[in-house]
């Protein structure tokens, strides 16, 4: 089980993304800014989908350690996954297979972090 921090304003998706990663057993907190959050988390999920360089800003200057980063963009702006790996993103999907794949997706970081 991991703590997962879920940066997803759209509350529709991240709801859909909570139920399908508290069903794998993870404890999952929605938040609308990756501060606002008092917990240390394993893994952190940031939405790309709007406002991608902003956020891709907030994750450049957060402190990290031991946190894996799981980031999501549109898949029509293929640029955002290039900058979010600059960042320093672990892992960078569309949105579509975050929908489909999202428990499996926290298990490959959480296991790449050994």
């Amino acid at each position: 089980m991991a703590r997962v921090v879920a940066f997803i304003p759209d509350l529709l998706f991240g709801s859909n993304v909570l139920a399908a990663l508290s069903g794998a057993g993870h404890e999952v907190e929605l938040v609308s800014e990756p501060a606002a959050s008092g917990n240390k988390p394993d893994v952190l999920i940031v939405d790309l989908t709007a406002e991608p360089a902003r956020r891709i800003e907030l994750v450049r200057a957060m402190p990290r350690p031991n946190v894996r980063t799981l980031a999501f963009y549109s898949h029509v702006e293929a640029d955002v996954r290039a900058q979010a790996e600059d960042a320093g993103c672990d892992m960078v999907v569309p949105r579509s297979r975050m929908a489909r794949e999202a428990p499996s997706l926290v298990d490959r970081l959480l296991a790449a972090s050994g």
